[in-house]
Protein backbone atom coordinates (compact mmCIF):
# COMPACT_ATOMS: atom_id res chain seq x y z
CA UNK A 1 0.00 0.00 0.00
CA UNK A 2 1.21 3.55 -0.77
CA UNK A 3 1.51 5.83 2.14
CA UNK A 4 0.01 9.32 1.53
CA UNK A 5 1.74 12.07 3.80
CA UNK A 6 -0.06 15.15 4.91
CA UNK A 7 2.38 17.46 2.49
CA UNK A 8 1.15 14.63 -0.52
CA UNK A 9 -2.60 15.30 0.21
CA UNK A 10 -2.12 19.28 0.44
CA UNK A 11 -0.41 19.10 -2.91
CA UNK A 12 -3.35 17.27 -4.59
CA UNK A 13 -5.99 19.14 -2.59
CA UNK A 14 -4.94 22.30 -4.10
CA UNK A 15 -4.83 20.86 -7.75
CA UNK A 16 -7.74 19.26 -7.71
CA UNK A 17 -9.16 22.89 -6.71
CA UNK A 18 -7.46 24.71 -8.60
CA UNK A 19 -8.61 22.48 -11.45
CA UNK A 20 -11.60 21.37 -10.76
CA UNK A 21 -13.14 23.55 -7.76
CA UNK A 22 -13.54 20.79 -5.43
CA UNK A 23 -12.63 21.68 -1.56
CA UNK A 24 -11.70 18.64 -0.20
CA UNK A 25 -10.62 19.14 3.81
CA UNK A 26 -8.01 17.35 5.74
CA UNK A 27 -10.40 14.52 6.96
CA UNK A 28 -10.82 13.08 3.67
CA UNK A 29 -7.10 12.54 3.23
CA UNK A 30 -7.78 8.58 3.72
CA UNK A 31 -10.17 8.71 1.17
CA UNK A 32 -8.23 10.45 -1.34
CA UNK A 33 -5.48 8.00 -0.71
CA UNK A 34 -8.14 5.16 -0.94
CA UNK A 35 -9.87 5.86 -3.90
CA UNK A 36 -5.98 6.64 -6.15
CA UNK A 37 -4.26 4.09 -4.62
CA UNK A 38 -4.82 1.39 -7.34
CA UNK A 39 -4.93 4.12 -10.53
CA UNK A 40 -1.02 4.84 -9.01
CA UNK A 41 -0.24 2.01 -9.03
CA UNK A 42 -1.38 0.81 -12.85
CA UNK A 43 0.86 3.80 -13.41
CA UNK A 44 3.74 2.07 -11.85
CA UNK A 45 4.60 4.79 -9.53
CA UNK A 46 5.54 4.48 -6.49
CA UNK A 47 4.40 7.71 -4.13
CA UNK A 48 2.03 10.09 -4.35
CA UNK A 49 4.06 12.53 -5.18
CA UNK A 50 5.05 11.56 -8.06
CA UNK A 51 1.38 11.01 -9.49
CA UNK A 52 1.62 15.01 -8.84
CA UNK A 53 4.81 15.80 -10.86
CA UNK A 54 2.78 13.62 -13.58
CA UNK A 55 -0.49 15.45 -13.23
CA UNK A 56 1.23 18.66 -13.25
CA UNK A 57 3.90 18.87 -16.01
CA UNK A 58 2.10 15.93 -18.51
CA UNK A 59 -1.37 15.29 -17.23
CA UNK A 60 -4.51 15.77 -19.42
CA UNK A 61 -7.83 16.82 -19.58
CA UNK A 62 -8.51 13.57 -19.67
CA UNK A 63 -6.69 12.71 -16.42
CA UNK A 64 -7.97 15.59 -14.74
CA UNK A 65 -11.31 13.81 -15.43
CA UNK A 66 -10.20 10.18 -14.13
CA UNK A 67 -9.01 11.77 -11.24
CA UNK A 68 -12.26 13.32 -10.42
CA UNK A 69 -13.91 10.57 -11.30
CA UNK A 70 -12.35 8.59 -8.38
CA UNK A 71 -13.06 10.85 -5.70
CA UNK A 72 -16.71 11.77 -6.51
CA UNK A 73 -19.83 10.57 -5.29
CA UNK A 74 -22.10 10.80 -8.34
CA UNK A 75 -25.46 9.43 -6.45
CA UNK A 76 -28.68 10.84 -7.82
CA UNK A 77 -31.72 8.96 -9.00
CA UNK A 78 -34.92 10.18 -11.16
CA UNK A 79 -36.78 12.92 -9.62
CA UNK A 80 -34.23 13.67 -6.79
CA UNK A 81 -35.83 16.19 -4.64
CA UNK A 82 -39.07 16.78 -6.99
CA UNK A 83 -40.25 20.11 -5.60
CA UNK A 84 -38.12 21.38 -8.36
CA UNK A 85 -39.55 19.38 -11.30
CA UNK A 86 -42.86 20.32 -10.06
CA UNK A 87 -41.79 24.30 -10.17
CA UNK A 88 -40.14 23.65 -13.42
CA UNK A 89 -43.40 21.45 -14.73
CA UNK A 90 -45.97 24.21 -13.12
CA UNK A 91 -44.76 27.54 -13.15
CA UNK A 92 -41.26 27.70 -15.56
CA UNK A 93 -42.43 25.62 -18.40
CA UNK A 94 -45.84 27.42 -18.83
CA UNK A 95 -44.65 31.13 -18.23
CA UNK A 96 -42.13 30.12 -21.17
CA UNK A 97 -44.54 28.71 -23.50
CA UNK A 98 -46.28 31.78 -23.66
CA UNK A 99 -43.98 33.64 -25.26
CA UNK A 100 -44.66 35.14 -28.87
CA UNK A 101 -41.98 35.07 -31.33
CA UNK A 102 -38.96 33.45 -30.05
CA UNK A 103 -39.61 29.53 -30.05
CA UNK A 104 -36.40 28.61 -28.27
CA UNK A 105 -35.95 27.29 -24.99
CA UNK A 106 -32.51 27.04 -23.03
CA UNK A 107 -32.45 24.90 -20.05
CA UNK A 108 -29.01 23.95 -18.99
CA UNK A 109 -28.10 20.92 -16.59
CA UNK A 110 -24.68 21.63 -15.49
CA UNK A 111 -23.39 18.82 -13.32
CA UNK A 112 -25.52 16.24 -14.62
CA UNK A 113 -23.89 13.24 -13.13
CA UNK A 114 -25.04 9.74 -15.23
CA UNK A 115 -28.39 11.78 -16.86
CA UNK A 116 -30.88 11.50 -14.39
CA UNK A 117 -32.01 15.18 -13.93
CA UNK A 118 -31.26 16.11 -17.67
CA UNK A 119 -33.58 13.18 -18.63
CA UNK A 120 -35.92 13.82 -16.13
CA UNK A 121 -36.49 17.80 -17.27
CA UNK A 122 -36.34 16.58 -21.26
CA UNK A 123 -39.44 14.53 -19.69
CA UNK A 124 -41.19 16.87 -18.19
CA UNK A 125 -40.87 19.51 -21.44
CA UNK A 126 -42.11 16.48 -23.71
CA UNK A 127 -45.41 16.48 -21.35
CA UNK A 128 -45.33 19.81 -21.68
CA UNK A 129 -45.36 19.92 -25.62
CA UNK A 130 -47.55 16.66 -25.82
CA UNK A 131 -49.68 18.61 -28.82
CA UNK A 132 -46.55 18.95 -30.69
CA UNK A 133 -43.73 21.30 -30.72
CA UNK A 134 -44.24 23.75 -33.39
CA UNK A 135 -41.27 24.53 -34.49
CA UNK A 136 -39.95 24.96 -30.82
CA UNK A 137 -36.08 23.79 -30.17
CA UNK A 138 -36.63 21.96 -26.75
CA UNK A 139 -32.95 20.26 -26.94
CA UNK A 140 -31.55 20.81 -23.86
CA UNK A 141 -27.97 21.11 -22.73
CA UNK A 142 -26.33 18.53 -19.94
CA UNK A 143 -22.64 18.94 -18.90
CA UNK A 144 -19.81 16.93 -16.33
CA UNK A 145 -16.50 17.07 -15.64
CA UNK A 146 -16.11 13.43 -15.73
CA UNK A 147 -15.98 11.51 -18.66
CA UNK A 148 -17.15 8.36 -16.83
CA UNK A 149 -20.53 9.39 -15.69
CA UNK A 150 -21.39 11.17 -19.41
CA UNK A 151 -20.64 8.02 -21.31
CA UNK A 152 -23.56 6.20 -18.36
CA UNK A 153 -25.97 9.39 -19.14
CA UNK A 154 -25.46 8.99 -22.96
CA UNK A 155 -25.73 5.26 -22.57
CA UNK A 156 -29.45 5.90 -20.66
CA UNK A 157 -29.66 2.32 -19.24
CA UNK A 158 -30.83 2.48 -15.47
CA UNK A 159 -31.27 0.31 -12.67
CA UNK A 160 -35.26 -0.67 -11.54
CA UNK A 161 -34.32 1.03 -8.27
CA UNK A 162 -33.18 5.09 -9.99
CA UNK A 163 -36.41 4.99 -11.83
CA UNK A 164 -38.76 4.06 -8.69
CA UNK A 165 -40.15 7.61 -8.15
CA UNK A 166 -41.68 8.15 -11.58
CA UNK A 167 -44.94 8.18 -12.82
CA UNK A 168 -45.68 4.54 -14.11
CA UNK A 169 -47.27 6.41 -17.30
CA UNK A 170 -43.65 8.31 -17.68
CA UNK A 171 -41.87 4.90 -17.31
CA UNK A 172 -43.94 3.01 -20.04
CA UNK A 173 -44.01 6.16 -22.54
CA UNK A 174 -40.30 7.21 -21.93
CA UNK A 175 -38.39 3.65 -21.33
CA UNK A 176 -37.55 0.44 -22.77
CA UNK A 177 -36.96 -2.04 -20.48
CA UNK A 178 -33.87 -4.69 -20.67
CA UNK A 179 -32.39 -7.69 -19.25
CA UNK A 180 -32.30 -8.00 -15.52
CA UNK A 181 -34.61 -5.61 -14.59
CA UNK A 182 -32.87 -2.79 -16.18
CA UNK A 183 -34.36 0.04 -18.55
CA UNK A 184 -33.32 2.13 -21.52
CA UNK A 185 -34.11 5.72 -22.70
CA UNK A 186 -35.90 5.74 -26.18
CA UNK A 187 -34.64 7.48 -28.93
CA UNK A 188 -36.51 10.18 -29.30
CA UNK A 189 -35.83 11.29 -25.29
CA UNK A 190 -32.56 10.82 -25.78
CA UNK A 191 -31.75 12.52 -28.49
CA UNK A 192 -33.12 15.88 -26.81
CA UNK A 193 -30.30 15.85 -24.39
CA UNK A 194 -27.22 16.85 -25.54
CA UNK A 195 -24.29 15.81 -23.89
CA UNK A 196 -20.91 17.52 -22.84
CA UNK A 197 -17.97 17.22 -20.78
CA UNK A 198 -17.36 20.79 -19.34
CA UNK A 199 -15.46 21.79 -16.56
CA UNK A 200 -17.46 24.41 -14.12
CA UNK A 201 -14.19 25.98 -13.76
CA UNK A 202 -13.23 27.23 -16.48
CA UNK A 203 -12.89 31.05 -16.94
CA UNK A 204 -14.81 31.67 -20.13
CA UNK A 205 -18.05 29.54 -20.79
CA UNK A 206 -18.32 29.02 -24.13
CA UNK A 207 -21.96 29.86 -25.18
CA UNK A 208 -23.72 32.57 -27.34
CA UNK A 209 -26.89 32.49 -25.97
CA UNK A 210 -27.89 32.98 -21.73
CA UNK A 211 -30.55 30.10 -19.88
CA UNK A 212 -33.87 30.46 -19.27
CA UNK A 213 -33.16 27.68 -16.49
CA UNK A 214 -30.06 26.37 -14.95
CA UNK A 215 -30.04 23.67 -12.70
CA UNK A 216 -26.61 23.08 -10.83
CA UNK A 217 -27.80 20.55 -8.03
CA UNK A 218 -25.43 19.23 -5.33
CA UNK A 219 -22.77 20.06 -7.21
CA UNK A 220 -21.75 23.63 -5.19
CA UNK A 221 -21.49 21.47 -2.00
CA UNK A 222 -18.14 20.62 -2.47
CA UNK A 223 -16.80 23.87 -3.59
CA UNK A 224 -15.49 26.66 -0.93
CA UNK A 225 -17.45 29.80 -0.39
CA UNK A 226 -15.12 31.73 -2.38
CA UNK A 227 -15.10 28.93 -5.55
CA UNK A 228 -19.17 28.98 -5.22
CA UNK A 229 -20.07 32.70 -5.45
CA UNK A 230 -17.49 32.79 -8.09
CA UNK A 231 -19.39 30.17 -9.85
CA UNK A 232 -22.58 31.96 -9.09
CA UNK A 233 -21.98 35.25 -10.62
CA UNK A 234 -21.18 33.00 -14.11
CA UNK A 235 -24.49 31.56 -13.66
CA UNK A 236 -25.68 34.95 -13.09
CA UNK A 237 -24.25 36.30 -16.50
CA UNK A 238 -25.56 33.78 -18.50
CA UNK A 239 -29.10 32.97 -17.09
CA UNK A 240 -31.67 35.12 -19.61
CA UNK A 241 -33.40 38.20 -17.82
CA UNK A 242 -36.37 35.91 -15.78
CA UNK A 243 -34.26 33.19 -15.88
CA UNK A 244 -34.17 30.61 -13.05
CA UNK A 245 -31.10 28.72 -11.34
CA UNK A 246 -31.73 25.66 -8.93
CA UNK A 247 -29.05 24.60 -6.79
CA UNK A 248 -28.94 21.82 -4.02
CA UNK A 249 -31.69 21.73 -0.87
CA UNK A 250 -28.11 21.12 0.99
CA UNK A 251 -27.13 24.35 -0.53
CA UNK A 252 -27.97 28.26 -0.05
CA UNK A 253 -26.86 31.51 -1.80
CA UNK A 254 -26.21 34.34 0.72
CA UNK A 255 -29.13 36.83 -1.14
CA UNK A 256 -26.96 39.84 0.08
CA UNK A 257 -23.87 38.56 -2.11
CA UNK A 258 -25.82 37.38 -5.02
CA UNK A 259 -28.59 39.31 -7.46
CA UNK A 260 -30.68 36.21 -8.25
CA UNK A 261 -33.66 36.73 -6.36
CA UNK A 262 -35.09 34.24 -3.90
CA UNK A 263 -38.28 32.62 -4.93
CA UNK A 264 -38.71 29.32 -2.71
CA UNK A 265 -36.00 26.88 -0.75
CA UNK A 266 -32.91 26.13 -3.46
CA UNK A 267 -34.76 28.74 -6.31
CA UNK A 268 -33.56 31.58 -7.46
CA UNK A 269 -34.54 34.07 -10.24
CA UNK A 270 -32.68 36.50 -12.52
Amino acid sequence: MIPMTDREFAELAEFIKARAGIHLKAEKRAMMAGRLQQMVQDKGMISFSEYYSFLRTGGSAAELALLVDKISTNHTFFMRESEHFSYFQHHVLPELMKRTGERDLRVWSAGCSSGEEPYTLSMIIDEAFSGGRNGWDTQLLATDISSAVLETARRGSYAAGAMKELPDSWRKKYFEPLAEGRYSVKPHLRSQVLFRRFNLMEERFPFTRRFHAIFCRNVMIYFDHATRYKLVRKFYEWTEPGGYLFIGHSESLDRGLTDYRYIMPAVYRK
